[in-house]
């Protein structure tokens, strides 16, 4: 018999793991279990086709089961791990279609688990109408009310997935609200100033915003929601989405034995590898290494999992290489308002122990005298009295949030606010003024910072 690796989820991690595995090593047996119907899915590119941008679900998988089976990968779909004897090396699968169980060998497993959304204790959760965002089931399921007879949605949570739905269902022609139990929105990424200007900017699309609303009970009639209740507050719902965040799913590698870290997701090191000997975990179950502060963080982005499969794959095949680790990046939009972040905030960098300092400006994504000129605002962190930059967050209009990019690279490379305001950035009038936002943002840090 050859070498086996057998992959435990078949989306970002599991299967950028395997393809990078196989190509490695042509004679390594590969094959992945995944308990739903889909593998190798955009899950970012959900919100999109509810609103109908993108028109038929199959276009966001990636690769097709025929077309790993062509790259000698064997993934069967409707099979779920559930459970992982690392002493025996294998696993046990059940097969949810033919009802049966079995057996399955491996030389080296990867657990690939994923993230599942957050469904919080509240009465009413269960009630028809409710939904949650992960898989491209919950996106079928939501296009499909999106499509048919307009009502009131209430979205839960004023995080990305809470906006990019709420855009999905505005632009379909829906009543919405979104409930957040923060003084402000996005309040895992922006600081509150920033969260709030976000607030008023979706206000001001039609889209009521209740703030510092924490909601207790889901009312239901001949079980179907019909009332969101947070406190004194009661708004109407025919469709409720609750999008307050996600949890990685690790209780198949902790009944395992396999080592959790602080985070609640799988400890693992730079190279992917567990606290259990043949045994890795990438993607949304497994935690990384934060660039800047150094410590353990468990980041659900399609960015991080694709990177750890990779690297995951790299080194179960006999490669040395370390994942350099985060920064978080983020972006998203509502429409025409783009948000991005990367890093810390201060509050972040106080919480790590830094000596941080912030700036905040306000400019324009063009010179201003170009038609489509927006405003944006950027707020950068960096160290007190070295200066070196440790984050940033960019609200504003058209072709705001991707300099978020220049900000990230800055913060990768340890550079300073100060040689960060001297950059050569490219200038022409339809891109930015002469001296771009991240610039005069990045000078106004170092002031602060005593440079």
């Amino acid at each position: 018999m050859g070498r086996r690796l057998v992959v435990i989820g078949a989306d970002a991690a599991g299967m950028t793991a395997a393809s990078t595995a196989r190509r490695r090593d042509r004679d390594l047996e590969v094959v992945a279990y995944e308990r739903t119907g889909w593998a190798s899915y955009a899950a970012c590119g959900e919100p999109y086709y509810i609103a109908g941008y993108i028109p038929e679900l199959d276009r966001l998988v990636a690769r097709t089961p025929e077309q790993f089976a062509r790259a000698g990968i064997e993934l069967r779909l409707r099979h779920e791990v559930v459970a992982i004897d690392p002493d025996a090396r294998t696993v046990t699968v059940l097969d949810l279609e033919g009802d049966r169980t079995f057996e399955d060998r491996y030389d080296e497993l990867l657990v690939a688990t994923g993230a599942r959304a957050f469904v919080p204790p509240i009465p009413g959760v269960e009630l028809e109408g409710v939904h949650t965002l992960r898989t491209l089931d919950d996106a079928e399921a939501l296009r499909r009310l999106a499509d048919g007879p307009t009502g009131n949605v209430v979205i839960v949570g004023g995080g990305y997935i809470g906006l990019e739905v709420a855009e999905a269902f505005h632009v379909k022609g829906w009543s919405l609200a979104i409930v957040e139990a923060a003084p402000a929105l996005l309040p895992r990424t922006l600081d509150p100033a920033l969260g709030l200007q976000v607030a008023e900017r979706v206000e001001a699309m039609g889209i009521p915003v209740h703030l510092g609303a924490m909601v207790e009970e889901l009312r239901g009639a001949h079980g179907r929601v019909v009332e969101v209740v947070a406190g004194e507050l009661t708004l109407p719902a025919d469709v409720v989405v609750l999008g307050i965040g996600s949890r990685p799913v690790v209780e198949l590698a902790e009944a395992a034995g396999i080592p959790l870290g602080p985070t609640g997701a799988i400890a693992v090191d730079d190279h992917q590898r567990t606290g259990v000997a043949h045994v890795w975990s990438a993607g949304d179950c497994a935690e990384v290494r934060h660039r800047v502060t150094g410590r353990p963080v468990n980041y659900h982005l399609g960015t991080v999992a694709n990177k750890t499969g990779r690297v995951a794959g790299i080194n179960l095949t006999g490669g040395d290489f370390a994942f350099p680790g985060v920064l978080g990046s983020a972006i998203t939009k509502l429409h025409e308002l783009e948000i991005a972040s990367t890093g810390l905030r201060v509050s972040d960098a106080v919480e790590a122990g830094l000596d941080a300092v912030e700036a905040t400006i306000e400019g324009s994504t063009m010179s201003h005298y170009m038609p489509g000129a927006a405003e944006v605002t950027i707020r950068l962190t960096a160290e007190r009295g070295s200066g070196r930059l440790l984050g940033g967050q960019i609200v504003g209009g058209p072709g705001s949030g991707k300099r978020i990019d220049v900000v990230a690279t800055a913060v990768w490379a340890g550079m300073t606010a100060e040689e960060l305001s001297w950059v050569d950035l490219a200038y022409a009038p339809p891109f930015s003024p002469v001296w771009d936002p991240v610039a005069i943002a990045a000078r106004k840090t170092a002031q602060a910072a005593g440079r």
